[in-house]
């Protein structure tokens, strides 16, 4: 039996604002952070991590939020926890005065995030295995119990759940083996990208990726369209156009929907394949907008993503229900952990739309390789 004695959170941050690393349009001097949650228990060999990522101030009220929800699991015993995750779930997002600050969104959904992801991570360890394969390993009616269907059923029933991840049983062996093989699914970079690198370091860097073997890069655009055309001009330089790699660009929120459309048009020569957060996360119509606006440029069709600042499954339930998005981008922290992530991906396997997982920042890279392996294998068979 294990038993959760302690709960405690972390304010660890990283001074990445000194030399631009993860600037973007919007957001130009990020101080990359995390909100760490630990989970002790009654074997002191045994503890759970998660961690929730902002970017800087404000932190420490994500910590903040850690400490209220921390008395919903202390002394409970892991296991009936984790016997049925829906009902956690509801538990954890339903706190009577807590739920007013949300609900299930901002600050208090942020921290949830750390809470569930540490739980998960326990829970891991218990079973030996990584949380990928700990969802791999399940039955369709075991993740459909991972799951809080109120406010989705209308569109997304734990029947409909149950067929997407039958469906899904063919093939998933050889999936597992591929994920294992370290074959499951491509990863991209923005190392090269951020706004604030100057046109020699951004050159070098993407020759270093292009090196390293990767073949999809994004660069931030958003905030001067002759300076977002010149580095994407460099960036095809390196890249080229008939080598295999793919370009994909993210304005972080800046634009309106009109700016959006505009600019991405005059973009559209560099062939992106997509272009992430054209505009406010909670602009539905925006997006379908923007979407049908880039359906027929000059030079092709430019996808339209985003997901990171968007909240809660309800929100991506609507992106979808409006066809709004090409590629949906849940963030594992910002919709309070791996639960929701499934509920998502669930949303968008319903829909056929495919997932690239928020990544960056602290700690995201190895959430997104989990919860990136779990649609492949599991749930979407997409790589």
């Amino acid at each position: 039996m294990v038993i959760i004695k302690t709960i405690t959170s972390h304010d660890v941050r990283f001074p990445t604002s000194l030399d631009k690393a993860g600037s973007d349009g919007m957001n130009l001097s990020p101080d990359y952070s995390a909100a760490f949650c630990v989970l002790t228990t009654n074997d002191p060999n045994l503890t759970g991590h998660g961690m929730t990522f902002t970017i800087g101030r404000g932190n420490e009220l994500v910590c903040g939020a850690v400490d209220l929800l921390a008395p919903l699991i202390q002394g409970k015993n892991l296991s009936e926890l984790t016997k049925n995750w829906g009902k956690t779930w509801r538990y954890l997002t339903s706190d009577s005065q807590l739920r007013w600050v949300g609900p299930e969104k901002g600050v208090i959904h942020l921290a949830l995030g750390a809470l569930v992801n540490a739980i998960w991570d326990l829970w891991a360890k218990t079973l030996g295995k990584p949380v990928w394969r700990v969802v791999a390993d399940m039955t369709p009616e075991e993740v459909v119990q991972c799951i809080d269907f109120r406010y989705i059923s209308d569109v997304l029933s734990p029947n409909d759940a149950l067929e997407i991840l039958r469906a899904a049983q063919k093939g998933k062996a050889d999936r597992i083996q591929e994920a294992l093989n370290n074959h499951a699914v491509p990863a991209y970079t923005t190392s090269a990208g951020w706004l604030g690198y100057g046109e020699e370091k951004m050159k070098k860097l993407l020759q270093e990726s292009v090196q390293e073997g990767f073949k999809y890069f994004k660069l931030k655009v958003g905030t001067d369209l002759e300076e977002d055309r010149q580095r994407l001009k460099i960036a095809r330089d390196v890249l080229g156009y008939d080598k295999g790699n793919v370009l994909m660009v993210d304005a972080n929120q800046v634009w309106s929907v009109t700016e959006a459309i505009t600019h991405m048009n005059a973009l559209a020569e560099f062939k992106p394949w997509f272009i992430e957060e054209p505009t406010s996360p909670d602009d539905i119509l925006g997006h379908a907008a923007i979407r049908q606006g880039l359906s027929n440029t000059t030079h092709g069709a430019i996808a339209v993503a985003t997901g990171e600042m968007c909240q809660n499954r309800v929100m991506f339930k609507q992106l979808l229900q409006a066809g709004a998005v090409d590629i949906i981008q849940p963030d594992a922290c910002r919709v309070g952990g791996v639960n929701e992530v499934l509920a998502i991906l669930l949303l968008a396997a319903k829909f056929n739309v495919p997932i690239v997982p928020h990544s960056g920042g602290v700690g995201l890279p190895e959430y997104t390789q989990h919860l990136s392996t779990i649609d492949y294998v599991v749930i979407s068979g997409r790589g």
